[in-house]
């Protein structure tokens, strides 16, 4: 799991994918904003006038996409907006983009996705590498 914390910690600009209202996939690039590699779970922020989080309170299913070089960890779980305030302000504080984005960590929803199952692809060895992890 080292290596798959590493990709995620140096690549945290990722492609994050939902379900539309129409069923269909939608995908962005989103920034993981936290990682708890203890628990296993990715923290995120957003606007809560944006699509994604209406999408995320009706559909919370998501799955993204992390990528460095040949190697790549693909993520699927659930989003849940159940995180303490300390934890919202955390976030803002730690990451600036936020601040410079938003006068204040209230005017953001605060998410998080406990990784439920986890893909690690490495094209860089001979064999390549594929590891399925069930979290």
């Amino acid at each position: 799991m080292k290596r798959i914390y590493d990709l995620l910690n140096n690549n945290r600009d990722i492609a994050f994918a939902t379900v539309g209202d129409d069923g269909k996939p939608k995908i962005r690039v989103f920034q993981i904003m936290k990682i708890d590699e203890q628990a296993n779970i990715l923290y995120f922020a957003t606007s809560p006038k944006k699509e994604v989080f209406m999408q995320l309170q009706s559909k919370p299913a998501v799955e993204l996409l992390a990528l460095s070089g040949k190697s790549s960890v693909r993520i699927a779980g659930d989003a849940a907006f159940n995180l303490g305030d300390e934890i919202c302000q955390e976030i803002y504080d730690t990451n600036s983009v936020l601040s410079r984005l938003y006068k204040d960590y209230q005017d953001l929803a605060y998410f998080c996705v406990p990784m439920v199952t986890l893909d690690y692809f490495d094209l860089n060895t001979n064999p390549p590498i594929l590891k399925t992890f069930n979290l």
